[in-house]
């Protein structure tokens, strides 16, 4: 891919889901913080020539640290974040100069390069582009009473993840709409489509998981066992 690209990595939350004293961000995932999986695999990627990482206030001086410590050479900025995560978001643009941008969450360390491979080509040839999964259940939309009122198409039907890739300056303008009519999304896609830009599905993996509550580590740590297996036998070690 010869377009460079710049990354927002957003890890401002404080998870309580949870339910640990430590932000989920900073848990350890086998050998190293989940945040550090994440940097790493953004920080290998070729098309990657800069990260912005956005944090807690508090957790700025530990990150930087780690930069050092893991040799996390395209990591160009730590910066605290928001409020809320669209205002980190924006914050995190603001230190980026790339013309075209992803963001990710922090605590989606696996997602895979091919995967960010395709929702970056995705989004070069249409302009904006999440990664996403087929839903596999059935939805059930329900009312506040708790009755069911309608069962949606499942065919029509993603889960949406992240990376979410746009050209910058289009992600900027539609933060700064939305920023100025009081409006917060629940992802970037959702700022984006309110000006009326499409934003094409690149179908990712279903590994690439969001760790959010307790029982998303120890899967995490499964699958991260499970690929660091697969490397060794890939390269005929035992």
């Amino acid at each position: 891919m010869e377009q460079k690209w710049g990354v927002v990595i957003v890890a401002a939350g404080r998870g309580s889901r949870m339910g640990t004293k430590e932000s989920k961000q900073y848990l350890r995932l086998a050998d190293k913080p989940i945040l550090v999986h994440t940097l790493e695999l953004f920080d290998r990627l070729s098309f990657v020539e800069e990260i912005a990482l956005v944090v807690g206030e508090g957790d700025i001086v530990r990150c930087q640290s780690w930069v050092s410590e893991y040799g996390l050479r395209k990591v160009s900025a730590v910066l605290g974040g928001g409020a809320e995560r669209q205002h980190s978001v924006k914050l995190g643009l603001t230190a980026l100069r790339s013309e075209w941008v992803m963001v990710h969450d922090g605590v989606r360390p696996l997602v895979t390069e091919a995967a960010v491979a395709n929702c970056c080509r995705a989004a070069l040839a249409s302009g904006a582009a999440v990664l996403a999964v087929p839903v596999k259940d059935t939805i059930k939309q329900v009312d506040a009473g708790g009755v069911i009122v309608s069962t949606p198409d499942r065919r029509s039907l993603w889960a949406i993840q992240t990376p979410q890739a746009f050209r910058r300056v289009m992600l900027l303008e539609a933060h700064a709409r939305a920023a100025a009519e009081g409006f917060l999304g629940t992802d970037d896609a959702m700022v984006v489509e309110r000006m009326g830009v499409p934003v094409s599905v690149a179908e990712g993996d279903y590994t690439n998981i969001k760790i959010t509550t307790p029982e998303d580590l120890p899967y995490a740590e499964f699958l991260l066992a499970q690929r660091r297996s697969s490397a060794l036998t890939g390269r005929g070690e035992t």
